[in-house]
């Protein structure tokens, strides 16, 4: 099968430990037809170092470096502008992947050529897959209408056909939006007319960060409203999707604490139904 090219977009991994583990699930796959791209975005601490010592340890693994910070989307272009393969897969730094992902979803892209690009189901974990036990919730074939409410797809599990990327110029690299690249990306393609599927199997695992939403700043909250408002009109689901627009607005003056519990209840129920 074609060769696939995981990208990954890393800034101050502390120290490194799960950098290293994110690689190693890599490295460990059952596909071999592949190259790891990690882009350091500026790091501050010693993540180069870190990379160095990666890169030494494995001809798959390539790495690049900006000499400042500029945001993940700027990083995980500049992977995927190096990257050669003909199947790009995105992938958090932090994060793990089962021995078989990126034969099931080549497969699948090998099988399925109406399909654009192809997620999985993600599931949780705090140290370790498996301790956690919740899911994203799942959404086989996506429709435009199913990113009204939430992304249905976990973002860095997916593998894209490379020239879908090309086709809509990558990730948008501008402040306007900063923390939402990936709701911009995705809704981006579906309004080029590309579709995308998951696969029902957990192939992704997302580690929990308890500090995300003490990272997001209210003003990115308006990022995600105006990027929202720009692909549901160009899909034609404006005026009936405003509230769905107006909504990241409201969710930022929920207190933290609360709004992990409606999310927990949220992915719950959303996971429920789709069985």
């Amino acid at each position: 099968m074609k060769k696939v090219s995981v990208i990954m977009a890393v800034y101050n991994a502390g120290d490194g430990k799960a950098l290293r583990q994110a690689v190693s699930s890599v490295l460990s796959q059952d596909y071999d037809n592949f190259e790891i791209v990690i882009c350091d975005d500026g790091s501050t601490d010693h993540t180069w170092e870190v990379l160095e010592q990666i890169a030494a340890s494995s001809d798959k693994v390539r790495i690049i470096h900006n000499s400042e910070n500029r945001k993940a989307g700027y990083a995980r272009n500049t992977a995927f502008r190096a990257a050669t393969g003909e199947y790009i897969a995105v992938m958090d730094a932090d994060d793990l992947i089962r021995q078989d992902r990126l034969f099931r979803q080549a497969e699948f892209l090998e099988q399925h050529l109406e399909y654009g690009f192809v997620g999985c189901r993600g599931e949780f974990f705090v140290e370790r897959p498996g301790d956690d036990g919740e899911c994203y919730w799942f959404c086989e074939k996506p429709k435009p209408e199913d990113f009204l409410f939430s992304l249905p797809f976990v973002h860095a599990s997916i593998m894209f056909r490379r020239e879908v990327l090309e086709a809509v110029g990558g990730y948008d690299c501008s402040k306007r939006v900063v923390r939402a690249e990936d709701f911009d990306l995705l809704l981006r393609i579906y309004g080029a007319g590309y579709r995308g599927a998951n696969l029902n199997e957990v192939l992704y695992d997302i580690r929990r960060d308890e500090e995300q939403y003490k990272r997001r700043k209210y003003r990115y909250r308006f990022h995600e409203a105006y990027i929202k408002y720009r692909g549901y009109k160009n899909l034609g689901l404006m005026p009936r999707a405003f509230p769905f627009v107006v909504k990241p607005l409201i969710v930022g003056l929920i207190p933290i604490g609360l709004m992990k519990k409606i999310q927990k209840r949220y992915y719950a129920d959303k996971n429920h139904h789709a069985k």
